[in-house]
Order: C-alpha cells, then structure tokens, then sequence
C-alpha cells in the first residue's frame, strides 16, 4: 500500500513538483503550441489524460512486469494511449488537432509521463497512480494556459481565441476581445515570447514559494521562541 496521502499527491503535481515549473519537462510542446489559451489547454487535456491511462495501467500490471523490460512495456502502453488520443482528436476535433499537429504524437516522448509511470504508478496503487496523474497533468495544464493567456493577450488581444474548435460555434461569444483594432506584438506569440513568459512564470513561483518559506520558519520560530519562555 502507498505511504503518500492524497493531499501531497495534489501538492507536488499542483505546485511542488510542477513538470513545467520545476522539472521543466515537456518544454518543447509548452513552448511551440501555447500561443493562444484554446490550443493550450487543447494539448494540456491531452497530457491529463494520457497520463491518467499511463499510471492506472501501469499500476494495474506493475506486479506482473518484470524489472529487466518496464521501460519498454511503458513506452508501449504510453503510445498506445497517445495513438487512441490522436485518432479520437482527429475525429471530433479535427481543426484544433491540425492545429496542434506532431505535438499529438510527441506526447509519447514527454519526459513527464514516462517519469510518472516509473517513480510512482509503479510502486503505488490504482487510486494514488490515478491522483497523480490527474494532478501532475492538471499542474501541467494550468502553466499551459497561464502561458497561453499572456502570450494571446500580448500577442492578439483577445483571449479564448477560436475557442469554437473546441466547444462548438455555439462558444464563440466567450472570446474576449481586449484592445480594438489591436496590430499585435509579433514576440509573444514565437518561440522567445514563450521562453520569456515561461520565466517570468518560473520567477512569480519562485517569489511566491520564498515568501511562504520565510513565514514557515518565522513561526517556528516563534513557537520555539514561546516554548523556551513557557
């Protein structure tokens, strides 16, 4: 049985052990497609769930595969989530898997989800493999679209851009139009523009995680301070 309780399981996907944030695995796609918020979250939904299928799989045989030849059973059981994911963009969401392209595809090569099978689903149980997949996808997927959200704002000032590709024309009243007759800012939507807002994301995280280290130890601080004079 796993030792780890839900709760960190949500803490290290969501924040603490964040694939983009602080294992910086799977740059290439995060960089390439998440120009708008539309194919970001398009590609970071795709992730989720190959992710979700890889460690409920791989947790469900992970008694039955021998040590010698894992990595090779999880590549296959990988590729073969990625593949049925391909096929069923192409068919329902044929436009937006255009967009997206070899992308689909090069999920297989993610770092992350290979890692994930490998250090966790491995060694834990169905439920925690399929929390963790479920969050260490969606941490991948909120840096995505926050990418994604900077980058259409600056880039086109709008933001939910063709957001029809994905829900039908029934949505295109969510796009939001931020600046009129806006002329655009061509760096936000190449790939500098992504390096430069994935590090201004990577450094608000940074600030952020410093800030909460430093109340931590002044409480301890106190506390111990307040034990001493009791």
């Amino acid at each position: 049985m796993s030792t780890t309780s839900y709760s960190d399981i949500v803490h290290q996907g969501l924040w603490k052990n964040n694939a983009a944030f602080v294992q910086l695995l799977g740059l290439c796609p995060l960089l390439a497609i998440s120009n708008t918020i539309v194919n970001s979250l398009g590609l970071g939904l795709a992730t989720t769930l190959t992710l979700i299928s890889s460690n409920v799989t791989v947790s469900l045989i992970r008694h039955w595969v021998r040590p010698e030849i894992r990595i090779p059973v999880f590549v296959l059981i990988i590729s073969s989530v990625v593949t049925v994911i391909e096929l069923s963009m192409n068919a329902w969401f044929h436009e937006l898997y255009k967009i997206l392209g070899i992308f689909i595809p090069l999920i297989v090569t993610n770092c992350a989800i290979i890692a994930r099978a490998e250090a966790f689903a491995s060694k834990n149980t169905v439920p925690h493999a399929f929390a963790d997949g479920l969050f260490m996808g969606l941490g991948f997927t909120v840096v995505l679209v926050l990418l994604g959200a900077m980058r259409e704002a600056i880039g086109f000032g709008t933001l939910f851009q063709q957001i029809e590709l994905m829900f039908g024309e029934g949505a295109t009243w969510l796009t939001i139009t931020l600046v009129d007759d806006y002329r655009g800012y061509l760096l936000a939507i190449l790939p500098p523009g992504a390096f430069l807002g994935l590090g201004f994301l990577i450094a608000l995280k940074n600030v952020i995680d410093k800030r909460i280290g430093k109340k931590a130890s002044q409480t301890v601080t106190l506390a111990r301070a307040s034990t001493e004079n009791a």
